[in-house]
């Protein structure tokens, strides 16, 4: 038996055979309803069989337009990679948020102390809340950014930009301004380049 077989046979033992358990690419991914969400992580960690006691990473998918928009689930995806040093495996785990409009999931904070600024960045470039998490807040953006830059109905350019004004001797907010600019040197320019435009 090879050791994500093993593994495999250890989740279904912990989880019962109605586990979703995703066999692909030589990977094992766990979808866990999000209500279940701390409990699943807890009996992840603290199962012997299982041990899994790092949370190298926590992350949002936005599924609106996976497969050119033939998705018809729930939009957010939130996706943690677990390693069991014990054990030498790893395994992904995912549960849905299940409001679109306002997704929630239950913070792991008290079961991987790690998550904590993974879940602050989830939360500011996806908008994905962390309940029981105590420090929510945004960490790649400026605290008065509007939206969330990594959802894909969030415009490409943004919304406003800010600049320094000197004579107002402060930074300023202002609506994007877009210069086209040429990006093809002029010596490989083809004759007629940007006639019509």
């Amino acid at each position: 038996m090879t050791r994500l077989e093993t593994l495999k046979q250890n989740l279904l033992a912990a989880f019962g055979e109605n586990a979703q358990i995703i066999d692909a690419l030589g990977e094992l991914t766990l979808e866990v309803p999000a209500e279940q969400w701390t409990a699943t992580a807890l009996q992840l960690r603290d199962d012997a069989q299982l041990r899994f006691e790092t949370c190298i990473d926590l992350t949002v998918v936005d599924y609106s337009a996976w497969g050119n928009g033939k998705h018809a689930g729930l939009r957010f995806g939130v996706v943690i990679h677990l390693l069991s040093v014990t054990h030498n495996w790893r395994l992904r785990v995912r549960a849905w948020a299940p409001d679109d409009e306002f997704p929630v999931v239950a913070s792991l904070l008290d079961v991987w102390p790690a998550v904590n600024w993974f879940e602050r960045e989830a939360f500011d470039l996806y908008g994905v809340m962390f309940e029981g998490h105590p420090d929510l807040r945004r960490i790649l953006t400026d605290y008065g950014f509007i939206g969330h830059p990594f959802r894909k109905d969030f415009p490409v350019l943004g919304n406003v930009e800010m600049r320094y004004d000197p004579e107002q001797k402060r930074v300023v907010y202002q609506p994007v301004t877009v210069e086209i600019r040429e990006n093809i040197p002029r010596v490989i320019r083809e004759d007629g380049y940007g006639v019509g435009r």
